[in-house]
């Protein structure tokens, strides 16, 4: 199932980058980001109501170490589509992407060194044509 809604988030986050680069035509990226956020948080907290997410209790479960990590989450994030957006305003949506999907080797690599995960040959070679990708799709 993980695989599947997988790709869904591989289409939305095309989408994305579609509806956004039509969207930057005539303001400024770090409005639309904001304004982005914001619809991004309402719609979200919808999601969760409906979901029955928000129980008694419920935050009693994070512990300030979660709480930390999260922000920090949160913080990168929002960092991350403050850039994507500057880049999507003034780049080519295709190659802008492009560049963005080297988080994919950044990912493989960081999880190597702060979550222990293996680091096998599949997994570099994976990573070098991801980043081989990249590099032929942003070339004149």
């Amino acid at each position: 199932m993980w695989l599947f809604y997988a790709f869904l988030s591989a289409i939305f986050a095309a989408l994305v980058a579609i509806f956004g680069k039509l969207g930057l035509k005539n303001i400024d990226s770090t409005l639309a980001t904001t304004v982005r956020a914001s619809i991004m948080a309402l719609f979200l907290i919808v999601v969760a109501f409906i979901m029955k997410k928000f129980q008694q209790g419920m935050f009693a479960a994070f512990t300030t170490r979660d709480w930390i990590l999260i922000t920090l989450s949160g913080i990168a994030g929002a960092l991350s589509w403050l850039f994507y957006f500057f880049a999507l305003k003034y780049g080519i949506a295709g190659k802008v992407v492009a560049i963005d999907r080297l988080s994919i080797v950044f990912v493989i690599i960081f999880a190597a060194l702060f979550l222990g995960e293996s680091l096998t040959w599949k997994t570099g070679v994976g990573a070098l044509v991801i980043a081989l990708g990249a590099v032929l799709i942003t070339m004149k």
